[in-house]
């Protein structure tokens, strides 16, 4: 069994972001355990046909590693990816990860004041856990009755199946959200007939995507401060822009007018506009970004029914309309396991209880980032992190922040100490939460969304500026937590012999075993 001061589980922005903070912290005594074989996380596992981002690369990459060679202002997905296999290189971050190393596990020993993790390739003990596996990570399949009676292929966006050829297909796309919008234009060229399931249609404004000149890459390599600026540009706009998603949804009437300007614009069928066209007030389901959806749906080898998939016939799709449709091939766009991450059932507290259960009415976290009953262990693009319109590395960075932080008072504190979130202040940062949420556009906007978990709250989204994230994760009050000393007479339990922090160190620089 090794020890490490901290175990990060996932490899992708989040526990990339993390890794560098440790090391910039002066925390060299870590590991990445990553589940896949190679690190990306999302942007690795998401390899479908027109895979890309709806944030700007310059604003959806790290404040502390910009880059001067992106090619497209949305860059795509091997773009993505290949960004950050650069930042594990540039800040050497290699010796740390463990690839194929699935947590399976995660129990918080309360004698000896740490946490042990059982993974797929061996056991570890680490004194505090960040989790970064992320709400993207675990593709969410609906339970279509007789779908196991399908005789064709079946695969979710983010399992791609490169293998299958879809040229000449008969291809049936489920949904309607960011993975579909690029997959239908990228594959209706090649395929015989697209049939597109929609139970909810989307707001898709323009997509004003360009490939980056010679001279902006020029000028962002040659003078950084121009990429600062653009970064801020860019992220100033979308600041300004949360203010109408947050505060004043009916404020955003214009753009929904744009919004329909532009299906007008791309769709002459008034029967297909009028399916295209959502009832519910934009914003409320994320606003998608494409120039190519709507004139591909317009084509002539391309159906879309207004209605969810509800039955499988053999090779026969009935829709909950009653149509009936014919395929090849059924592709899943509808999404992940967002408000009941899987994650949390792995995860076993001080009193014996998995986070999934301690979540069973809900997530609910402190600052988005610990859990009461769960000692020193917090998780990145936690409830209530995300975001509707910006960049997710902002908030990212802002709880790479408050982990920085978190360690700092640990140090405060002494050897063996943790820090557990009082259940009374997680309840008070949810109840705040959820009051600034009822005037937003996502509970005002007349909407089903996957934000929203079964009981019909919103705990996905945060609704407010990142600027106020950044400033409520800026620092951990104490007052919030419960300090935890190890019991009586196990304080060298909890203190590590310096042979064995030597030993955790040695592993996470050169990937000896401890």
């Amino acid at each position: 069994m090794r020890h490490v001061r901290v175990a990060v589980v996932g490899s992708g922005f989040g526990g990339i972001g993390a890794a560098v903070r440790l090391r910039r912290e002066g925390v060299t005594d870590f590991v990445v355990l990553e589940r896949a074989g190679s690190v990306g996380g999302t942007w690795r596992d998401n390899t479908y046909p027109g895979c890309a981002c709806d944030v700007p690369s310059h604003l959806y990459s790290f404040s502390f590693a910009p880059s001067a060679e992106w090619p497209r202002t949305f860059s795509g997905q091997p773009h993505i990816r290949a960004y950050l296999e650069r930042v594990v290189d540039t800040f050497g971050l290699r010796p740390h990860i463990r690839t194929n190393s699935e947590v399976r596990m995660m129990r918080w020993d309360g004698r000896r004041m740490r946490w042990e993790l059982d993974t797929a390739s061996g056991r570890w003990t680490a004194d505090l856990v960040v989790s970064a596996t992320g709400p993207l990570s675990d593709p969410k399949i609906p339970d279509i009755p007789g779908l196991d009676t399908f005789p064709g292929k079946v695969f979710h966006s983010a399992r791609w199946d490169h293998g299958y050829e879809l040229r000449g297909k008969r291809v049936a796309m489920i949904g309607t959200g960011a993975s579909a919008i690029q997959i239908v234009p990228s594959i209706q060229p090649e395929v015989e007939r697209l049939t597109l399931f929609q139970r909810t249609p989307a707001w898709v404004m323009p997509r004003m995507d360009r490939e980056v000149s010679a001279t902006e890459k020029w000028l962002h390599r040659r003078l950084p401060f121009a990429t600062e600026a653009r970064r801020r540009v860019l992220w100033g706009i979308r600041e300004l822009q949360v203010q109408a998603f947050t505060k004043r949804p009916d404020a955003l009437g214009l753009v929904e007018k744009l919004a329909k300007a532009n299906i007008r614009r791309s769709i002459k069928d008034p029967v297909l506009r009028a399916r295209l066209t959502p009832s519910y007030r934009i914003g409320c389901k994320r606003i998608l970004l494409s120039s190519t959806y709507y004139p591909a749906l317009a084509r002539d080898n391309v159906d879309l029914v207004a209605s969810g998939l509800s039955e499988v016939r053999g090779s026969t799709l009935v829709a909950a309309d009653g149509t009936e449709t014919e395929a090849d091939a059924i592709v899943f766009g509808t999404g992940f396991h967002v408000t009941d991450m899987p994650i949390a059932e792995r995860v076993v507290g001080a009193d014996g209880h998995t986070l999934a259960e301690s979540w069973k009415d809900g997530m609910a976290s402190l600052r988005g980032a610990t859990a009461a009953g769960f000692p020193n262990w917090m998780t990145i693009i936690g409830p209530n992190t995300g975001l509707g319109n910006s960049s997710m590395i902002l908030m990212i960075e802002a709880q790479l922040n408050y982990m920085a932080d978190y360690l700092r008072q640990l140090d405060v504190l002494g050897p063996g100490s943790a820090l557990d979130a009082r259940r009374p202040a997680v309840d008070a940062w949810n109840h705040r939460v959820q009051e600034r949420m009822k005037r937003t556009v996502w509970s005002t906007g007349g909407c089903t969304s996957w934000y929203l978990d079964s009981s019909g709250r919103n705990t996905t989204i945060w609704p407010g500026t990142t600027t106020e994230f950044r400033s409520a994760t800026r620092r951990v009050n104490l007052f919030e937590y419960e300090v935890l000393r190890p019991p009586r007479g196990h304080s060298g339990a909890a203190a590590r012999t310096a042979a064995e922090a030597r030993a955790g160190a040695e592993a996470g620089r050169e990937g000896a075993a401890a």
